[in-house]
């Protein structure tokens, strides 16, 4: 068993390499909380790429606030990153729950023919996707394409846009993702 102080020790070693902007502190996170996040998510109603999806998010918290200076290392990283997960999940499941019987009654009303009215409307919606696209610049337009029109893997991503591997590919998508729906609000999509 691994004594205290080496898990402040390399806790420290993230933080600071997150201070300096290293993108590296993301890897080494997502690498050393995986397991133990996958394990929850996986024994409470989710799947793997679930647990791999919050972890991200989790993450990019906690590198904005420790970028920004607001985050307070009182206890060990994992500790944070576990009760972040555990609280992010359960608002998520809540959430579902309360949205589920709606979308199931919604869509067992719904013959398989699209009215004109529809087209149209998914037609501004396009229309509306690409201009924000546009508004949110590069290098998260081409991400977004590669990854969800052309359907990349996050290896591919990686190559194509020179990012260090697929984990900073995965945060960077989150990023531009986060953005990409700000934008989106603004408009009146949601």
């Amino acid at each position: 068993m691994k004594s205290p102080m080496l898990y402040f020790n390399a806790d420290a070693k993230i933080l600071d390499l997150m201070k300096k902007g290293d993108e590296e502190a993301l890897v080494m996170l997502y690498e050393a909380n995986k397991r133990m996040v996958r394990s929850y998510i996986l024994k409470n109603s989710g799947t793997n790429d679930d647990a791999d999806d919050l972890l991200q998010e989790v993450i990019v918290i906690v590198w904005e606030r420790v970028r920004t200076g607001r985050f307070e290392h009182s206890a060990k990283l994992s500790t944070f990153i576990y009760a972040t997960v555990q609280n992010m999940w359960r608002r998520r499941l809540a959430r579902l729950k309360r949205e589920t019987p709606t979308e199931f009654s919604e869509m067992n009303t719904l013959d398989d023919t699209t009215s004109p009215i529809d087209l149209l409307i998914e037609d501004e919606i396009s229309k509306k996707i690409s201009a924000a696209l546009v508004q949110l610049g590069e290098p998260c337009k081409t991400l977004l394409l590669l990854f969800y029109w052309e359907e990349c893997s996050m290896d591919d991503i990686a190559r194509k846009m020179k990012f260090a591997n697929a984990e900073t590919a995965k945060s960077k998508k989150y990023q531009c993702k986060k953005a990409l729906e700000e934008i989106l609000i603004a408009m009146g999509i949601q």
